[in-house]
């Protein structure tokens, strides 16, 4: 396995627990009953259970543009230090994120953000 589809199914995993963490979240505000109906009645949750729905939103914004970089990578057979370097850059940023964003750290998760956007950046620029 490529250092490239590593950190992309690394990344996939990291995509599963913002999930798992987020229905907790949601579960812990609502209650167990919430958690498991259809929720026809849509409630936002709030404080730390908001913010890690909305770092899960943040993530799912960047996560297909990553994964697709990389496919094309894989598909090409396009690794160099460029697509090593981004990769591992996504994934760090991206496992930083969701904690930057529970604990309202507001200056240093847009650089989080920024990183990732950087290893996206240089995947596709490895491409070249």
């Amino acid at each position: 396995m490529t250092t490239e589809l590593f950190y992309l199914t690394w990344a996939v995993v990291l995509g599963l627990v913002h999930v798992m963490v987020g229905a907790q979240a949601t579960t812990m505000q609502f209650g167990m009953s919430y958690g498991l109906s259809s929720r026809d009645e849509k409630k936002e949750p709030t404080g730390i259970g908001g913010r890690i729905q909305r770092a899960f939103a943040n993530y799912m914004q960047t996560f297909p543009f990553f994964a697709a970089a990389v496919l094309i990578a894989h598909v090409l057979n396009r690794h160099s230090p460029a697509t090593i370097w981004g990769v591992q850059l996504y994934f760090w940023a991206r496992l930083a994120f969701p904690f930057l964003y529970a604990f309202n750290v507001i200056g240093v998760r847009t650089v989080a953000f920024l990183v990732s956007m950087l290893g996206i950046a240089l995947v596709l620029y490895g491409l070249t």
